[in-house]
């Protein structure tokens, strides 16, 4: 169900098991300046979220940002053929059904410059994600950037949190492996700290309300 996060954001949890463990999965929706929307990491298009996001404006973007949060892509350009739909770099060689409008960069696109900003975070590129901040609000979008289910309401879930390294919001463990080219990694990261975050959505545990900038450096701390 849709949710306000913050000042024309809203937020849309939904269960998402994988492996048997509940890590839930969020998706993240934004009214730009015209007034239209951008939806990021749809999740799946039912009558009643439909019903919600037509209420809020016509929907501009749909956004897949990583090589993991795509699944329902097919369903949302289905149901807003005017939307630009938008690839994380390699997504588009994975989903060859979608037809994509792009493959994002580091700069931001037309529909939503002014409004969002982004850093491409190709030093993990197992997710090849695409990170936003919503520069009114400080709020940074990600999926997989960040992770925060150690204090999750599953005991299985707060036990491979605890094995993957994520006792706390941050990364977890992986991301130490998975990032081979530190050079690229340091600069991103620079890139998305100058963000100076407030709030963090993320797909994977609580959202984060206050002092987002502060876990996202002290998470990527090894890496600067």
């Amino acid at each position: 169900m849709l949710e306000p996060f913050a000042d024309d954001i809203w937020i849309d949890t939904r269960s998402l098991r994988s492996f048997g463990v509940e890590l839930g999965t969020r998706m993240t929706v934004i009214r730009l300046q015209g007034g239209g929307l951008f939806v990021h990491s749809p999740v799946p298009l039912d009558p009643s979220t439909r019903e919600a996001i037509d209420a809020l404006g016509p929907v501009t973007a749909i956004v897949a940002p990583n090589l993991f949060h795509h699944i329902y892509v097919g369903q949302w350009t289905s149901a807003y053929p005017a939307a630009s739909v938008s690839a994380c770099p390699g997504l588009e060689k994975k989903r060859e059904d979608v037809s994509w409008s792009r493959v994002l960069g580091d700069e931001p696109e037309d529909e939503w410059r002014g409004t969002l900003d982004q850093v491409f975070f190709s030093a993990i590129p197992v997710p090849n994600e695409v990170v936003f901040f919503h520069r009114r609000s400080r709020t940074l979008i990600t999926s997989d950037l960040v992770f925060n289910l150690a204090s999750h309401s599953s005991r299985l879930t707060r036990a491979v949190a605890f094995l993957i390294g994520n006792r706390k919001a941050g990364p977890t463990l992986l991301e130490r492996i998975l990032i081979k080219d530190r050079v690229a990694g340091r600069e991103q990261i620079a890139r998305i700290n100058d963000w100076h975050a407030d709030r963090i959505v993320l797909a994977h545990g609580d959202v984060i309300t206050s002092g987002g900038g502060d876990i996202v450096r002290d998470g990527y701390r090894w890496l600067t």
